[in-house]
């Protein structure tokens, strides 16, 4: 009976995780929203929030991390779950409560991400003139690669 009832990831790993997450260059705004929309957290990097991994029976949370910061383009990733290799510990040890009901229903079937690093672009500024057939755009030299500074002539 003892066998029946464990549940390998109940037991070994956790249904919520620590995430570290951090940016380059620091102190970027961060707003973190789950899958359904609903913002979780509003703050600055770095910083570590305890997430769950779960969201309801055999349903798996995803987080969307905005980054802002003056000076740089925004970028959103993506904070995604995977099946926690202990979940499938029920399956060689015969944990069939754990594998049909506790570990999916607890969450402790998904594990997230230890960390969680973004590196945001430096915005660029050019301006952009048009005129009848022409065009002239004007930008910093070190926003702009060589193969874009060939020009015809004619």
């Amino acid at each position: 009976m003892l066998v029946l009832t464990t549940s390998c990831a109940s037991i070994i790993s956790e249904s919520q995780y620590p995430v570290i997450l951090s940016s380059h260059p620091v102190a970027a705004q961060i707003v973190i929203t789950n899958k359904s929309g609903r913002e979780i957290y509003r703050g600055k990097t770095p910083t570590t929030l305890t997430l769950p991994a779960g969201d309801g029976y055999f349903s798996a949370e995803k987080y969307s991390v905005e980054l802002t910061k003056d000076g740089y383009a925004p970028q959103t990733v993506i904070l995604d779950t995977q099946l926690d290799g202990w979940y499938i510990g029920n399956i060689l040890f015969g944990g069939l409560i754990g594998f049909l009901i506790v570990d999916p229903a607890t969450g402790a079937m998904w594990k997230l991400p230890e960390s969680k690093t973004v590196t945001l672009a430096e915005e660029t500024a050019s301006v952009i003139i048009r005129g009848r057939d022409r065009e002239l755009r004007i930008a910093f030299s070190d926003d702009v690669s060589i193969e874009a500074t060939a020009f015809d002539l004619q």
